[in-house]
């Protein structure tokens, strides 16, 4: 840093007010974490100056070596995290989540084909056919919802949605949805139907290679996903899918959306990859679990309204509507105390998008600093308390700043 700080003092102040911030706070926004050293030195590698346009051994430039080499150990280390063998092609080379859900849209589907998926306000994604995204113009979508009464799937409903619909492509996969997904009851209702089943596991792909909820394989045909959240990589995507399908969907990555790959990206992947594959890391993502499931708890039992009653992975939604409170002033009152969440719509929210009724924690961060249950019950009093009393914000916001030097952002 040095070296920036000398040439360029404006961005370099900039990085140190970040990581100020970052170090002092909370982070409890679920799709955020914190990569190891060795994942941000691959991300600053000599790599970063390469161009290397198509895939392994068919490239359009020259100086390939280290590049093919790099792509194919990386691609190796995919099927190896996941526990599947060659019949699955691997792509790497996704820029994030969004431009490799669509790479595999158009690549098995045709303009006007149906889509089924969970609604946004549900715990969707916007690129599972939000009317803003253009999954959501360029497709017919159909999406289904939680039960109203458990807040959770309904295999059975979506089946019956699936049989009136007959979509192409089912997406299983979510962003704010706090539950085991039942990834095989999925590959039966797709089977069944006729479509194609499409898992996208951003957020729990580090809870799937720790073991610590169930494969989409081999129930789904293609598995999109980030590498940045439970995984603790870069930020960066990944599409697995069946052999059969790599020439219909690996070209709309390249030449269809993007360039040329990012090889430190992907050198960076490869590295969070290996560190996945560690017993270190299965303590890790275990430990992801206890706190979800903790600070959840802790919660409720300070009489918050947890969504579908609590959580199995690393997510929980929180209906504030018996807190007089919305989910914009919420975040903003709680990052006015250090701590950082997101609002978040929550099942048959009354209330719009960018003022719902919720708000989203995830405990991939915090787990990463070393924090356990005994920090997730603090942390719940922490929320209680400046919901319930705003003017106690600047206080907490010492508190937790005290706090977070007990758990420096690893190094």
């Amino acid at each position: 840093m040095r070296t920036l700080q000398k040439q360029d003092k404006e961005i370099f102040d900039l990085i140190k007010k970040e990581e100020k911030r970052q170090t002092e706070t909370i982070d409890l926004i679920a799709s955020e974490n914190y990569p190891s050293k060795a994942v941000r030195e691959a991300l600053g590698s000599i790599y970063v100056a390469k161009y290397s346009e198509g895939r392994p051994y068919k490239r359009y430039y020259g100086g390939m070596e280290n590049v093919d080499a790099l792509e194919i150990l990386v691609e190796q280390r995919v099927r190896k995290a996941f526990g599947i063998r060659e019949e699955w092609a691997v792509n790497v080379q996704p820029y994030s989540g969004s431009p490799a859900n669509y790479a595999v849209y158009r690549g098995i589907l045709e303009r006007g084909d149906t889509i089924l998926s969970l609604d946004l306000s549900h715990g969707g994604h916007l690129t599972h056919g939000s009317p803003v995204s253009l999954s959501g113009t360029d497709y017919r979508i159909v999406h289904y919802t939680v039960d109203r009464k458990t807040q959770q799937l309904d295999y059975d409903a979506i089946a019956k949605l699936a049989l009136e619909t007959r979509p192409q492509l089912i997406i299983a996969g979510y962003s704010a949805y706090s539950r085991i997904i039942d990834f095989a009851a999925f590959g039966k209702i797709a089977q069944k139907v006729g479509a194609r089943l499409m898992a996208d596991t951003a957020h729990i792909t580090g809870l799937i290679m720790g073991k610590m909820h169930p494969s989409p394989f081999p129930h789904a045909d293609i598995v999109t996903t980030t590498t940045h959240k439970t995984l603790r990589g870069p930020r960066g995507a990944m599409i697995i899918c069946r052999e059969e399908l790599r020439e219909k969907i690996f070209p709309k990555v390249f030449p269809g959306l993007q360039g040329g790959p990012h090889n430190h990206t992907i050198a960076a992947i490869g590295v969070a990859l290996k560190e996945a594959m560690s017993p270190a890391f299965r303590a890790y993502a275990s430990q992801i679990v206890k706190n979800a499931k903790q600070l959840a708890k802790s919660l409720q039992q300070l009489d918050f309204q947890i969504i579908s009653g609590g959580t199995d992975n690393h997510v929980m939604l929180v209906d504030l509507r018996n807190k007089d409170i919305l989910g914009k002033q919420a975040q903003e009152l709680l990052e006015s105390s250090g701590i950082v969440a997101n609002r978040n719509t929550i099942p048959f929210d009354p209330n719009p998008p960018f003022n719902p009724s919720g708000v989203r924690f995830g405990t991939p961060a915090v787990t990463t600093r070393g924090m356990k249950e005994k920090e997730m019950k603090q942390i719940a009093s922490w929320i209680s308390e400046v919901i319930s009393n705003p003017a106690s914000a600047p206080r907490v916001k010492k508190e937790v700043a005290s706090f977070c030097k007990q758990f420096p952002i690893p190094d």
